[in-house]
């Protein structure tokens, strides 16, 4: 089954993302759990947390239907160490508020070395960073997305992913996240049938479908291969619709939050009943 939806709003709130969610007839939503633009934010409130998981029951969302996201400011393969401690605790603070919610992951860009250390050493140092991240919280999954590689943005290939998660020590606790568009400004041709069986045939070999714990669905306003992340909505940018009918009809993409992040939210209830219209009956 496919759980289709979007990263909603928590504005008001963290309890409202799930009514959010269920306006736009989402099965899955996305969520900050706090300001993604701020360095640190006031604890979670009792209550807040209780109406979040009160909501989250009464609309049908369970844990796995549900992917946060953590703040854009973390970078935990930076190579200063100040710069580093300083994201280092601001992960560990979206676990544990994700702990506290009931959430069992979490989403993160991995890290830029910044042209300030080699791509081996920043790879590592973001596998300890989730290493000592783990060790401060508990039954919350690291999950690690792909990115476009725009800048000096690590993870936008297979190889880089593997890397961190061989150093990661509780796999149990490792995940992945693919962003379409990321992986097709990466230079990934999921656009093409061919292009789309043998990345995602690449992707067992190298990753393994076991450690796919969500998907971004976005279309790309850039040609493949062009290491810029721009979002564009589905079917308007240059994958076009093919690629998303496939997706909705392959099997491997069952039993995840399957997350738009398209960049007209107005267009969000649209997108969702196009891609489960395009859920053939077989």
């Amino acid at each position: 089954m496919k759980y289709i939806g979007a990263h909603v709003s928590a504005a008001g709130g963290i309890q409202n993302a799930p009514v959010n969610a269920n306006a736009i007839g989402a099965k899955a939503f996305g969520v900050f759990t706090k300001n993604q633009r701020q360095w640190v934010a006031k604890p979670l409130e009792k209550d807040e947390i209780l109406a979040f998981r009160k909501n989250c029951e009464k609309y049908g969302y369970k844990p796995f239907q549900i992917l946060p996201h953590d703040s854009y400011l973390i970078n935990l393969g930076h190579p200063d160490n100040a710069a580093l401690n300083k994201s280092r605790k601001a992960f560990i603070d979206e676990m544990q508020r994700c702990e506290a919610l009931g959430l069992d992951r979490l989403n993160f860009h991995p890290g830029s070395h910044l042209k300030l250390t080699d791509e081996e050493t920043c790879l590592k140092t973001i596998a300890e960073s989730v290493n000592i991240a783990l060790g401060k919280s508990r039954g919350v999954m690291a999950v690690i997305e792909n990115t476009a590689g725009q800048g000096t943005n690590l993870g936008y290939n297979f190889e880089q992913i593997r890397f961190i998660i061989d150093y990661i020590e509780d796999k149990e606790r490792a995940g992945v996240c693919i962003d379409t568009a990321h992986a097709y400004s990466a230079g990934y041709d999921i656009k093409s049938e061919a292009g789309y069986e043998n990345t995602f045939v690449e992707f067992d070999r190298i990753i393994g479908f076991s450690y796919l714990k969500g998907m971004h669905i976005n279309d790309s306003k850039k040609e493949p291969g062009s290491r810029v992340d721009r979002h564009e909505l589905i079917g308007k940018g240059t994958l076009g619709e093919d690629v998303f009918v496939r997706l909705m009809n392959d099997v491997r993409f069952d039993g995840i939050p399957i997350i738009l992040e398209t960049p007209d939210q107005t267009k969000w209830k649209e997108e969702i009943a196009f891609l489960y219209g395009a859920i053939r009956e077989l």
